[in-house]
């Protein structure tokens, strides 16, 4: 997603409290986990089972009660520990899992795992499912199915107010940005350096730095107008720096899910397809009833939400 790898870049560890979700909500660490036997809240949410799709799950995941879950740790806001040094995992992507597990009548338990050995432990059969954030992409299609549950791509971060009025990546020409050096969103605005040139706006003076949180502190000491970076992560900063006093997203209504957008999917071992099918209209039945979209803006990342959870959506 952000760096010239599949999926991420190096984000700093955001930390959140889990707050008023139930226990269900909050997060394990694989084990222990409580069984989804009654309604379930998550994001202020209350999810029921649907019995028809409880049903719909394979035998060995209805005898055991549980799918395992493989998440890297952290990359905010998909996946956090709820506390520095613990093990309680909290995140979009971890509040996704118990809201499917509360609805699939199951646990949905998160073991942590490099985000490079998920697959591979997929086909291995360690895990049953991965939700982190992963880009669902035609060569991982290869291997696993995905059910899609969200798009993204680069975003753009102002200060709050947006005082220069930014609205698309046009709006950028002829202004300093910041960006984190060697990620996807530097080569974004490197390429856009000839749209600039044809808008007769001047060029982006695009000002790298090794960590976006010095991206971040250019555009808070007004030395640059905007930082590029994820749009998921734009939201989240947008969100809780300075209790969200400090910065806000531009939302272009050409990119909503930010530019260059992707799906991201929940992965599923090719021998569990009763589990993906099961897993897809449980996702579709959260986003039709709005759960999904609850999700979302707790962790200020709306514009990223899909009307669909199609499988294998990959384009490229």
């Amino acid at each position: 997603m952000n760096s010239s790898a599949p999926r991420r870049s190096a984000l700093p560890a955001a930390l959140v409290l889990c707050g008023s979700l139930a226990l269900t909500a909050c997060g394990s660490s694989g084990t222990g986990a409580p069984a989804a036997t009654g309604p379930v809240t998550v994001a202020g949410v209350s999810i029921s089972a649907d019995p028809a799709l409880h049903d719909a799950l394979p035998d060995a995941v209805k005898k055991s009660g549980r799918v395992r879950v493989a998440t890297d740790v952290p990359y905010a806001p998909f996946e956090m520990y709820a506390t520095e040094g613990g093990k309680e995992m909290t995140g979009l992507d971890h509040d996704l899992g118990q809201a499917l597990g509360a609805k699939l009548g199951v646990r949905f338990e998160f073991t942590a795992q490099k985000f490079d050995g998920i697959v591979p432990a997929l086909q291995a059969g360690k895990y049953d499912a991965a939700i982190s954030a992963i880009t669902d992409n035609k060569e991982r299609e290869q291997v696993v199915d995905f059910v899609d549950y969200s798009v993204s791509g680069s975003g753009i971060l102002v200060a709050k107010g947006n005082p220069q009025k930014i609205t698309t990546l046009d709006d950028l020409c002829g202004h300093p940005v910041a960006v984190q050096s060697a990620t996807n969103q530097q080569k974004l605005l490197d390429k856009h350096q000839d749209t600039c040139r044809e808008l007769d706006r001047g060029a982006v003076d695009v000002q790298t730095f090794p960590k976006d949180s010095d991206a971040q502190l250019a555009l808070r000491s007004g030395k640059v107008v905007a930082d590029v970076l994820t749009k998921p992560a734009a939201g989240w900063t947008a969100k809780t720096a300075d209790d969200g006093a400090a910065f806000e997203v531009v939302d272009d209504p050409a990119a909503l899910g930010g530019y260059n957008a992707s799906p991201n999917g929940i992965a599923v071992a090719k021998n569990l397809p009763q589990l993906t099918d099961a897993v897809q209209k449980a996702v579709q039945a959260l986003i039709d009833d709005g759960s999904l979209a609850k999700i979302y803006d707790k962790y200020g990342v709306a514009s990223i939400a899909v009307k669909q959870a199609a499988k294998n959506g990959a384009v490229d």
